[in-house]
């Protein structure tokens, strides 16, 4: 679904599953900055937005989600996951409850497959699941912005800023009185400095919870009754987690950011050391210059000296080992 908004002036197109919407307008880092201060908008508009309606939402949703959503209170944001029966992780929600309706937004092209497991699990509970991707468009007002949401628009309200569930056919008239547009690149450079995952980047199919810090802001350890629950008990009760997400600081005379998938190895092996992890996601940092997450082996040392590729780098813990 290609966003109205790429007609703006300097609009660069995101690529790969950001298609659909700007990648910048012309100035990444004027644009990380204007986010940072609290300023401008980004057009999240190519994300799956899916409803959940019906007196049975919040029970029903608990009982499916890694979250404690049963007494979610309305207009209180939170975050959930989907895992599978081995515990891994299938899909990641940004929810928040209006008081009639759960509204969640997803991953672009998930919500299909999220749709259809939850429609398989409806049974006898009074509830309804719908598809909003194509009637209502995704807004982001970073954290500090003074810009006011529409009346009767959800708002989804966190640390880092409020997601609008606006109408889509809204979202040009919205623009033009929302402040400067930041693009999908910005974003994302604020979203690696903040350490916090997105499925699909940080992702593989057999990251767990622990792995990413998911831990308290998307499970909820004091909560069972769903798929995979045993396998984050276990890891949390007996063990620990195979990887753990790391910040990268990398080295910045390089030309080219390393890109995801990058192997990482150990400084001291050199070019031919083995793999003990990869770059999820990179970014160009207005402040901090060239940037990463990473995921690494859980027992490499934490003051190791790194290569992204043929990169440079400097750790930062962001889950313990």
């Amino acid at each position: 679904m290609k966003s109205p908004l790429l007609s703006l002036p300097g609009a660069v197109p995101a690529e790969g599953v950001d298609e659909g919407v700007a990648a910048h307008y012309g100035d990444l880092f004027r644009e990380q900055r204007a986010l940072a201060d609290g300023t401008g908008f980004v057009d999240l508009s190519h994300r799956g937005v899916v409803t959940v309606s019906g007196e049975d939402r919040l029970s029903w949703l608990h009982l499916l989600l890694t979250q404690h959503v049963s007494e979610l209170p309305a207009g209180q944001a939170t975050e959930a996951l989907i895992l599978s029966a081995h515990g891994h992780i299938e899909h990641a929600l940004y929810l928040v409850d209006d008081g009639e309706t759960v509204w969640a937004h997803v991953e672009p092209g998930t919500q299909e497959a999220l749709l259809a497991y939850l429609e398989s699990m409806k049974f006898f509970y009074r509830v309804e699941v719908a598809d909003r991707t194509g009637d209502v468009a995704v807004v982001h007002l970073p954290a500090g912005s003074i810009t006011e949401a529409p009346e009767g628009v959800v708002v989804r309200e966190t640390a880092h800023g409020r997601d609008l569930f606006l109408p889509r056919e809204d979202l040009e008239s919205y623009a033009e009185k929302a402040g400067p547009p930041a693009g999908l690149l910005a974003y994302e450079a604020l979203r690696v400095e903040q350490h916090r995952p997105r499925l699909g980047f940080e992702t593989d199919h057999r990251t767990i919870p622990h792995e990413l810090g998911w831990i308290g802001t998307a499970v909820h350890l004091q909560k069972g009754c769903y798929r995979g629950q045993e396998t984050v008990a276990r890891v949390q009760n007996l063990g620990k987690p195979p990887r753990r997400l790391v910040f990268l600081h990398l080295d910045g005379s390089e030309v080219h950011l390393p890109v995801p998938g990058t192997e990482i190895r150990l400084a001291d092996d050199g070019p031919d050391g083995r793999k003990v992890g990869f770059v999820t996601t990179s970014a160009r940092h207005h402040e901090l210059g060239p940037v990463a997450l990473a995921l690494v082996k859980r027992n490499i040392p934490v003051d190791a000296r790194l290569m992204a590729g043929d990169t440079a780098a400097a750790q930062e813990v962001v889950v313990e080992p």
